[in-house]
This record gives C-alpha cells, structure tokens and sequence, in this order.
C-alpha cells in the first residue's frame, strides 16, 4: 500500500519517498502526542518493515528509514483506528500540524491549543481539496508556554497574547512576521480556512516552480501580506481585529524542554529526554510507552527539537522514572553535547550532502565529552549542504558540508558559523576544515568560549558580542 510519492522531500505515511539509504516514510503526529498502544505500535511496525530505529523529526514526526516491504492492509486499518493514519490518504503528506510539546501542562500558558490541533487535523480531513496546496503548508500554534515554538519556521502561527484591557487570551496571526491582526479562539479554524482557500485559489493558476507546486511564501512574494489578508478577510463571516505590528522578539532559548519541571496540575511534572540527532530505537519507544503507563499518564510528547517527554509523572515516581530512563541509555540534561545537537540526512541519506553528517556529529559529540564539560546549553547543528533542511534559523553553532580539494582528491570538510546575527547560518569562522580536523576546531572554540565568556552568557551571545577579528585571534592563539 505504499506508494512512492511525486514529491521526494515531502513523504508521507503512504506516500514514501526514495532516499540514498532505501525508501522513507514518514508519519504525521499532530501536536506531537502519543499514547501507549500508539507507540507500541509504531514500534511492531518499525520491527517487521524496517531496521528497527526511527527518529523524531523537527516537526515532531516520526520518520521511518530503509523500508524493506510493503505494510500489510491489516497493519494500516490498525493505524487508522488508533489514530495515527489520516482517514483521507490525500492529504496525508501536508506538514505536521506543530505546538509546543507542554500545551495543556505548562504552568505558563495563557491556553491550551490541543482542542485548535485537533479541529484544524479534523478540518483537513474533511477537506480533501487541501490538497492541492504544497505538502510543506505549514501551520503551528502557540498558547503562551514556556516551551515555546514561536520562533520555529511556519508557513502560519498563531500566538496566543494576554490583552491588558479586557481579561481575554487572542491569538496573534503571524504570517512570516506579525500581520497585527488578532483573532479569537473560537475564530481561529475559520481564518485559517479562508487562508487555505484563498492560498488554494492562487495555486490553481501558478505554474509549478521546479516541478514543485508553489508555496506560501511564493505567494506573499507576488501578492503581498496586505493583498493576500485582504482578499481572506472578504472570506470570512465576521470582522477581524487589528493592532499595531509588535516588535521583534528576543529568540527563544530552545533547550527549555530539557529535564524536569512541575506542571500546572499541583503534584506532576514532566520530563524532557534527550534522543541525540532525534534517534529512537523500537524497543526504547516500547519501554518508555511502558515506563509512561506504568508510572505517568501514558503519554508520550515528541518535540521539534528532535526529543521527547513524559508527561503527568506523580512527583512520588520521579526518581523511579529517573532510574528507568537512565537504564534505557537516555538521559534529561541539557548541558551533554548530544543533547542539543541537529543534523539532516546527510550523505548516507541524501544525493545534496557533501557529508556524512549523523556519523560525524555522534563522533564529535563523543570524543567532546571525553575532553571538557559545560555547564551551559549549545545548540548545535550540522547541514550536509546550504539547504538547511534540518534547522531554518541561525543557532548557536552551524556546520555546512562542502567537499574540500586536497591534491588530487576532494575531502569531506565544513563551514562552521556561529552566533546568531548573520543570516542564513551566523557569522563565519571557519571558511574550510576537514572532517577529521573539525573536533578540534570545534574543541578551540568552546575553550575560548569557556575562557572569554561573560557569567550566563550563552555561546551564540558570546560570538555575536565579539568582533570577528578579535574572536579569530582568541581561537588562533
């Protein structure tokens, strides 16, 4: 039943793609949450089809790599029925619908958006026309948590805001930056709807753009945030209202989800687990499914950060499920060099990567802890190429794959950039280095860092307060 989809980059759960490394297929989790049986189930499937490891990815999906053989019909009414195969196949390859991975337990919230999750999943498949808009249509929703995907790339945000006149929570619709329009809860599906629709209508006469339908973004280009939010505020039944633009937020902190915190609900807390590069073993995702029924809710939250969490835990049991996550391999602290580590395919995965990323990231990241400690998070990520697929913004550490001319060969080697001033990637720092020099360049930097730093001064901080030339003679000395 799975077929081979038209459009490599955006797989589904029955359409895969084909990779380097065999055929990937991947499986939209809205909101992220996972139940118990949910897991257990993935993990018999990913047994029997598959190597026996799958990985959350930025969207906190589940990815499955190197399928072997078709799922059998029986397996696929199974998905369906416990909710993790969408009921319309035509749509099943629009992206993950995204929210942060606390919505309805962080004590910071303004509103729980899992109830929006779920109507905008329930709209989509009753509408199949949707389509026809490009599979990377992307929509998050963020109600005020302190884990917070505000700054994660989406095609649509909607942020929820306390407004200090009236005792009311709006959403403020981000289109690409802040439109100043702001909408109720309960008018939410319908503005995105009217989105959809009048960004559906423009597609029906765009040509493909690199055999590719065209995106949102294309959109906007031609017609302008103004234009378009025009022509959708002629489709609704109701007036929107508007504000001014708010300013440029500070970026958000993306380690926050990492190791225990208390809940809103008096008495629990939640537990981020790290999963270096998002990887998950099938009977590590059966034994945590397990440890979360046995000692928590049963619940199961992936996040776009590639790692996961463990809800509704009685603060009695923390210690046990400390304990138990511990004897699978994992661990909740923020501050290990493979906790906030990003990497795409690379090149056992992907024809574009000059490297091999995932090898070479997990080696790094090794043979660091063996040599120095932190004490503070450092976000960091590697792209096999410029085109960035696994993180969209600037971070505190970026690593872009090229091929370096040695002689008569070419090597595997990077760019490293750091900061977050510079778009796409930082500022840079090294224009060449190989593979195999590369941890101790990246060694020297987090000594300088260690040395030069201000108290709490995270390292994307310390690089952009540096002039370059004083950062490069700190790192050749």
């Amino acid at each position: 039943m799975l077929a081979l989809s038209e459009l490599p980059t955006c797989p589904g759960l029955f359409y895969g793609s084909r990779a380097r490394d065999g055929i990937l297929s991947r499986m939209r989790i809205p909101g992220g949450i996972l139940n118990a049986q949910q897991c257990r189930t993935i993990a018999d499937l990913v047994d029997r089809y598959s190597t026996g490891c799958l990985q959350v990815t930025n969207r906190a999906n589940l990815q499955i790599r190197d399928l072997n053989s078709p799922v059998s019909d029986e397996l696929w009414q199974d998905l369906l029925e416990l909710g993790l195969a969408s009921r319309r196949v035509e749509v099943d390859p629009i992206r993950n619908i995204m929210a942060s991975p606390t919505a309805g337990i962080d004590r910071q919230q303004l509103l729980d958006t899992r109830p929006l999750v779920k109507a905008w999943d329930d709209y989509l498949q009753t509408h199949p026309e949707l389509s026809e808009l490009s599979p990377k249509f992307s929509i998050g929703f963020d109600g005020g948590e302190s884990v917070s995907i505000r700054d994660l790339r989406n095609d649509i945000l909607l942020a929820a805001e306390g407004r200090s006149t009236q005792s009311e929570i709006v959403f403020r619709l981000h289109l690409n930056g802040d439109t100043g329009i702001l909408i109720q809860e309960s008018q939410c599906i319908s503005v995105l709807a009217a989105i959809a629709s009048t960004y559906l209508e423009y597609t029906k006469n765009q040509p493909r753009i690199d055999g590719k339908k065209p995106r949102l973004r294309h959109l906007l280009a031609d017609w302008g945030a103004e234009s378009y939010l025009e022509m959708v505020e002629r489709n609704l039944p109701f007036v929107v209202q508007r504000s001014s633009i708010a300013s440029s937020e500070k970026s958000i902190p993306n380690h926050q989800h990492l190791g225990i915190y208390p809940q809103q609900q008096s008495g629990f807390s939640y537990m981020g687990i790290a999963l270096p590069l998002g990887r998950l073993e099938s009977k590590q995702l059966r034994n945590l499914a397990n440890l979360a029924q046995n000692l928590a809710s049963g619940t199961l939250r992936l996040t776009p950060w590639q790692n996961l969490l463990i809800s509704d835990i009685p603060n009695s049991q923390l210690f046990e499920v400390k304990q138990q996550v511990a004897d699978l391999g994992l661990h909740s602290s923020a501050t290990r060099l493979d906790s906030c580590l990003v990497a795409c395919a690379g090149s056992s995965g992907c024809a574009s990567a000059a490297t091999d990323t995932q090898s070479q990231a997990l080696a790094m990241a090794r043979d660091l802890a063996q040599k120095l400690t932190i004490d503070l998070p450092i976000n960091i990520h590697f792209s096999g190429c410029e085109k960035s697929c696994a993180q969209h913004r600037p971070i505190d550490i970026t690593l872009v794959g090229i091929q370096i001319e040695r002689g008569d060969e070419a090597i595997e080697g990077y760019k490293i950039y750091a900061g977050r001033k510079d778009l796409p990637f930082g500022r840079p720092i090294c224009a060449a280095v190989s593979a195999s020099e590369m941890p101790g360049a990246f060694e020297r930097m987090l000594q300088v860092y260690q040395r030069f730093r201000e108290p709490l001064e995270s390292f994307g901080e310390f690089v952009d307060r540096l002039a370059i030339d004083q950062l490069q003679e700190f790192l050749n000395t």
